[in-house]
Formats: C-alpha cells, structure tokens, sequence
C-alpha cells in the first residue's frame, strides 16, 4: 500500500496501480461519507473523511472477517466507539458486502446496499444517525454516547482469551480474535473510556487494540479548549503499549503499528494517529464545522476536486473497488472461516462435550437442567437477606452454565456475587478463564464491559448497591437498546440499610430504572420469590433485567399459607386474601414492604376487615399479563387500595388509583439503625392499617353520600 493514501490531489481518475486502487478506494469511502451527510442535510463527514485510510489499512490487510458470515465465532471484533463516524462503518460495511443476518442466517443480500446509504438517517433505514447493534449487519455494538464501545471493547476481549482458556486445546485453536476499537478525542475525554482502559491495562489485554483518531476537533472547536493532558503518558501508566502514526494517510506506518499490535502480547496497545478532520475540504478541514454538519454543496465539490474525484458525482462507486475488496478482506476472510470450520469439526470429533457447550453458548441456549438444582428455601420468621439467598441461587446456577461469568464494583462480600464452588477461579491477569470477576471501583465501566461480554454469547453480570445504579444508567440503558439478556444484581436497596445514611440509602433508583424500556426491574419479597426471579432472568434472550435486594433479613414466607413464589414470573400475584376472594381492600408493595403488607392484613382480620396482600415484583412482567389476569390480581371494582414501597412514590398511582393511598418516601433517608429509620419514615405495620382502615372509610362515606 502506497506511503501517502491521499497526501496531493490527483489529476486523474484511474486505478492503474496498486496505490491508485487503494487511493480510489479510500477517496470512496471519503465521498460515500460526504453524499450521505448531504443527502440527509445530517450527521457527520469529518472523521470519516480523516481516519478512512486507516480504516481501510485495518480491515483489507489486518482483520479477520468474513464478509460472507458476518456471525462467525472467532472474527476479530471491530467496534466504532466514535459512533457519530458511523457513515465510516457503513460504507466499510458495503464496500466489503457484507451479508445481512435475519436472527441466526445469513441471507443473501447486503448488509448495507448503496440504496440504504442514500437513506442515511432517514426512518427505518439500516444506516441510522449512531451505530445500531442488531439494526444493522456488522454493527458489533450500539456506540452512541462516547467511550461505551471503548468498555465493550474490554468485554469483547476479556470474552475472547476467556473462551480460549475453556475450549481452546493443543492443535485446536478455536478463539483467539482480537478487538479493535477506533475512539475519539471525545472517548478519550469520558470517564468510561478511562475506567475502562484501566482495567484493560490492568488484566493485561494483549489481543485489545485502540485506535484513538486524534484529529483534535470537537463540536465547540480545538480541544485546546478542554483537553491538553499527555494521553500518551496517561495509557502508559495505564500499562498499555504506545504507539504513534503521525499522519492518518501514512498508511505504511499504520500497517507497522498493527504488525508490533499483533506482537504484543502482554497487554492492550494504543495507537495515536493523527489526523485531518474534514480532510481535503479547503475551507473547512481541521474546523469544528467538518464535525457535525454537512459540507455544503459548493465545499463538496471542491473537496472532490481535491481528491481528483468527478465533482458532480454522486454515491460513485468506481470499477474495481469492489473488486478490491473482494480480493483482500473477502477472500482472506473466507478462507480463515474456512480453515475454522474445518478445525472445529474436527474438535467435535475429539472433544463432543465441549463442542456440544460451544454450540449452545453461540445459539444462547442454556444447558439441560441448568436449573435442576436451585434451592428451596424453608419458611422462617426470622428469614435471610434476599441478597443472601441471591448467593446461594446464583452459585447453584453458575455450577451448570460453564459461560456465566460476572463480579462486583469491589462489593462482592457485600452483594454476595462471588462464586464460591470448586473450579469456578478468579479472572485475573494469568488467569482468563476464571469465572469471578473484579472489576474494581468502576461502575460505569462494569456497565459497559458486561455489555461487551455478552455480545461475545457470554452470560454475564455486574453487581453493586442500588443507589450506584446511577453510574451504571448509559450502558445499562444501552443494553436495553440492543436487547441484551444482560442482568445486574444490585443490593442494599433502601433505607432499609441502615446506617450508611442517605448518600448510600437509594430512593429515586427503582422509578428511574422502571423508566427504561426493555428492562425488567425485580423486587423479590423473599428467598423463595429470589429463586423464581432467577429463572425468569435466565429465561431472558432479548432483554436485560435487574435484580433488587435487601441487606436486611426478610421472613421467608410459608408458602402453604400463602401463594406459591411461581406467581412471580407473572410480576405481580395474589399472595394472601381471604376465603371467598372479596377483599375489602388491597395491599400492594415489593421487596421487603411485602411482609408489613403481611402483618398488617394479620391485624385487619382481628378486626374483621378483609385485605388482600399482592406481592408485585415487576411492574414490566405483570404489565405483560393479559387484562383478565390484572384485573384478576387487582379488580376494578376494589378502590380501597395501599401501595407500600420505601423509594419513589412516581407511578405507584397506576395500581393504587387516583384516590388510594401510598406509602413512600418523599425525601432523602437518614443515618440510624434499621428499626428508627422504618419508624421515622413510616414503614410499620400499623401505619399500613391505618391507611387500608382509612381508604375503606372514604369508600364506605362516597357510596353513602351517593344515596
């Protein structure tokens, strides 16, 4: 490949040399870029126009990746973290034809055809304003908001050395792909990126590779303004290997960069390449207005003049480009996919089992009986934190699904994550395979790396208390875009802590969580609704979900008085009423609020007062349910109702009525012990009776003055 892609104008318009077809296909990714973004009057030419030759250089010489099977196990991961660059990726994506997935084939049609090019931006097209993962072939993850595909890239990673130390043998290497992850001066900005990159650093990254654009121009001007810190310096104090290409067209030094990339094993590289943002466009490169806003037809012109490029030409695509493509990355891709195959049928003859697992894993199907042995939990009055019984269930599950991995923000003594049966193994730096994570004090990249993990078909979790739930919202809000069956446990889950006070005591957590769709949020009222919680988890494919638990011990119920824990895949169920099924009124709570709802319909009934008691872990599983079921669990008819939750009051309304009565917080908690915090605030038996008593007397009152 040519020492300059693109340094001087070109005079021409031919391919008549090696260099001229890899300039002619750089300046087409170039131009592909610049017709879209004009086309849709939106989004982003600069970077694309900047970084296209070391784009190219990385997937026609270096990845492996078959265009014909964009699914196949161990390609290499390319993940564009600088998400408004997307139109780089599209055109990639067309210009190496890509084939379209529907669900698990791939059929046999573009990925991206220059018609969906020409819809750029537009609704329902395949080549929307950011990256989509699962919208779009060959998108490996929804990159949206900077430095989350910088913390996917670690989970990519850490996913692929993990499934080599498990399935790869002597003579049968099946995974050992590596990431590459092209970033921002705005990645490099946001606090993922650097949590991120710390960990990389730390467990030793070797197969990790970020390719940082540092063209120095963000959408208020030269970073000048905000980021003047040495990021050599700070990656290798991070322990990651530095180094730099000082000209994005040099694409010689870029492909020598890559080379010591593949030879450095013992931790992640860096390389810092310099570029042009809005390159050849003469009134407008190295400016902010290259960076979000189209060029302008006047600037398109003289900027295709400047690449020797037919200045009227629009979504050109000129002969032997495809071509060009066919013959490198095409039919390099093909025939690793090739050797793979070949090799993995033969591991299957010598090793069924694990092949077997692989298969499964690949599909995101579970093992046979992989809940065979979940335990049952006694009733007791005195009762075991759900966090607690989350430990036992979680450990008894993880013995049985070999690709569960997961760990906490350094909080697993305290959410009781870790794994504690023989084998399982702490993932560390010389140890890929362990199944305990630690992903240290960063939760913003805990969210973003458990991401990565399971769009590489690993079951994976992070873990830490609810209130730190706010760190973690972008990639768990991400993972609810891509339809990830990700899952989180977060525990100490109200002021139910106790004494760590309001900075640690969640309030606002559980309505915020609820707000994002696609995500099932579950509030299990015991050990038993803990258990049923996890199946429905692990019977998640498209969803992630997050799991809620107490700190303090809660009764496990007897469940020959009361309803089977079952009803919890429903979201909400009928846990006590009385004989005949006509409650006077309704108590309504999740988690640990459950057993006052319990006790206070114990002393309703010596007053000869009916209540029914309705355990609602979910809103979203019982939102499901169809209307004869809700209006089964809560009747219509029946407006006396109290809802009881120690977190936001926002949305209890939807179940207790415009007129019932909640019982919430309504400020921040307090530091005491458990008992003075529930009195303060109110969370006591009799405070539900006296609502539920209250509730029925306004009925009773509105139906008399009716008459």
């Amino acid at each position: 490949m040519s020492q300059s892609a693109s340094a001087d104008p070109r005079s021409r318009f031919a391919a008549d040399s090696h260099e001229d077809i890899d300039r002619l296909c750089i300046d087409t990714i170039r131009t592909l870029a610049i017709d879209a973004v004009q086309k849709a009057q939106s989004g982003h030419a600069g970077t694309p126009m900047g970084i296209a030759p070391v784009a190219y250089t990385l997937w026609q010489e270096f990845l492996r990746y078959d265009p014909a099977d964009p699914l196949w196990a161990n390609r290499d991961r390319f993940v564009l973290s600088a998400g408004h660059a997307c139109m780089l990726l599209y055109a990639l994506l067309h210009l190496a034809e890509v084939r379209r997935v529907d669900g698990q084939s791939v059929a046999d049609r573009p990925a991206v055809s220059l018609d969906d090019i020409k819809n750029f931006r537009q609704l329902d097209s395949v080549t929307p304003g950011h990256p989509e993962y699962g919208h779009t072939t060959g998108v490996e993850a929804t990159t949206g908001p900077l430095g989350q595909g910088c913390g996917n890239a670690v989970g990519m990673a850490i996913a692929s050395r993990f499934l080599g130390a498990h399935y790869n043998r002597p003579r049968f290497t099946l995974f050992d792909y590596d990431v590459y992850t092209i970033c921002s001066d705005g990645d490099l900005m946001e606090g993922v990126a650097s949590e991120a990159a710390s960990l990389a650093g730390h467990l030793g990254l070797g197969n990790l590779c970020w390719i940082y654009d540092s063209n120095t121009v963000t959408i208020e001007g030269h970073t000048r303004l905000t980021f003047s810190e040495d990021v050599e310096s700070r990656f290798k104090g991070y322990r990651w290997n530095v180094l730099r290409v000082r000209d994005a067209n040099d694409t010689a030094a870029f492909a020598e960069a890559l080379k010591i990339f593949r030879r450095v094993k013992d931790r992640p590289t860096l390389i810092i390449v310099n570029s042009i943002i809005g390159y050849g466009a003469p009134h407008k490169q190295n400016t902010a207005a290259a960076h979000s806003e189209p060029l302008g037809e006047e600037e398109a012109r003289l900027t295709k003049r400047f690449y020797g490029w037919p200045e009227d030409a629009q979504f050109l695509v000129p002969d032997g480009v495809y071509n060009q493509f066919r013959q490198n990355i095409g039919r390099r891709g093909r025939a690793l996919r090739d050797d793979w195959e070949e090799l993995f049928a033969a591991y299957r003859r010598e090793f069924p089992q694990a092949a077997r697992e692989i298969e499964q894993l690949l599909s995101g199907a579970l093992p046979e009986h992989w809940d065979a042995r979940l335990p049952a939990f006694p009733a007791d009055d005195k009762g075991i934190a759900t966090r607690d019984a989350s430990g036992k269930v979680l450990n008894a599950i993880a013995e049985h699904v070999p690709w569960l991995i997961g760990g906490a923000g350094d909080l697993a003594p305290s959410t009781k994550t870790n794994f504690t049966f023989d084998g399982a193994g702490q993932l560390e730096p010389n140890q890929p395979g362990g199944r305990d994570m630690h992903f240290g004090i960063r939760e913003h990249a805990m969210g973003a790396v458990v991401n990565g993990l399971v769009l590489s078909n690993l079951r994976a979790f992070g873990a830490t208390f609810l209130t730190f739930s706010d760190y973690m919202r972008p990639p768990i809000r991400l993972a609810a875009l891509m339809k990830l069956p990700v899952f989180h446990v977060f525990t100490h889950d109200s002021i139910g802590l106790g004494e760590d006070g309001p900075t640690h005591q969640p309030i606002e957590q559980l309505v915020a969580l609820r707000a994002i769709p696609n995500l099932i949020v579950l509030r299990p009222a015991d050990a038993n609704e803990v258990r049923e919680a996890y199946r429905v988890i692990f019977g998640l494919t498209d969803e992630p979900a997050c799991l809620v638990l107490s700190r303090q011990k809660l009764p496990v119920f007897d469940r020959t008085r009361h309803a089977p824990a079952a009803g919890l895949a429903r979201g909400a169920y009928v846990m006590a009423d009385n004989a005949d099924g006509t409650p006077q009124v309704i108590l309504i709570a999740s988690g640990s609020e459950v057993q006052l709802c319990i006790a206070a319909r114990e002393r309703l009934a010596q007053k000869d007062i009916a209540a029914r008691v309705v355990s609602m872990p979910s809103w979203e599983l019982f939102e499901r349910q169809d209307e004869y079921y809700r209006n089964d669990v809560l009747p219509p008819h029946i407006e006396a109702r109290v809802a009881v939750e120690m977190g936001s009051v926002i949305g209890w309304d939807r179940y207790a009525g415009c007129h019932g009565a909640i019982i919430g917080m309504h400020s921040f908690g307090a530091s005491a012990p458990i008992k003075d915090l529930l009195q303060k605030f109110g969370f006591v038996a009799d405070k539900v009776v006296a609502a539920a008593e209250s509730q029925i007397a306004k009925r009773s009152t509105s139906r008399t003055s009716r008459q």
